[in-house]
């Protein structure tokens, strides 16, 4: 009975328990699905870049219907990765290189920063293109990834790159840089003198001798 003998009416809800509960599924399913995106990149480095879903699931500790919730296809799964891959190095895509710079010194300061960017990358951007024939929505974030690399040559090196930027592109792309320390061998520290020394015979900068 409620107050002065009259009966009591419905209990009103309680809101503040109910957004609880609610905000707490919200994070448990951001997690679980940072957790199949984080799984998938993780097998990505240890070589494998063509897991299952299952395989996926597993190293997220997720039952297959569980990861296969969080994403409309495998498609978007891959498309997510590289979305995260990217956001895990975006301080490697940041140039910080005076206009005023001589253009030898903008020269070594990207091939550095793109060494920097590829080598840590490279497992992700392996399977990331080997998968973006057949997946268009991954294709098409790669094709963004390009365009703004791209962008960014022509930023960096303004007039003196006039008409010269699609070389320059192919000279400091990925795969660039994968043929030269992957299948040539080469080190680093080898790869990036290599690139510095053909972006600067693409760029008309005459080579310094050697000590």
């Amino acid at each position: 009975m409620g107050r002065y003998g009259q009966a009591d009416g419905p209990a009103e809800p309680d809101a503040p328990a109910e957004a609880a509960v609610a905000d707490g599924r919200h994070l448990r399913r951001a997690q679980n699905r940072d957790a199949v995106i984080d799984a998938l990149l993780a097998l990505f480095r240890d070589g494998r870049y063509q897991p299952s879903m299952a395989d996926i699931a597993a190293r997220a500790g997720l039952s297959l219907r569980s990861a296969f919730r969080y994403f409309d296809d495998i498609d978007d799964l891959h498309r997510a990765a590289a979305v995260r891959q990217i956001a895990l190095v975006l301080p490697l895509l940041e140039l910080h290189i005076p206009a005023a710079a001589p253009v030898a010194e903008r020269i070594r300061a990207v091939v550095r920063a793109r060494a920097a960017l590829f080598e840590q990358i490279s497992p992700a951007a392996r399977a990331l293109r080997a998968g973006a024939g057949r997946h268009p929505p991954l294709a098409a974030e790669l094709a963004r990834n390009r365009s703004f690399l791209r962008s960014q040559l022509a930023a960096v090196f303004g007039p003196a790159a006039a008409g010269l930027v699609p070389a320059l592109d192919v000279l400091c792309s990925f795969e660039s840089y994968e043929l030269l320390r992957y299948d040539q061998g080469l080190s680093r520290a080898a790869a990036e003198r290599v690139l510095t020394d053909a972006v600067k015979a693409v760029l008309g900068v005459r080579q310094e001798a050697a000590p």
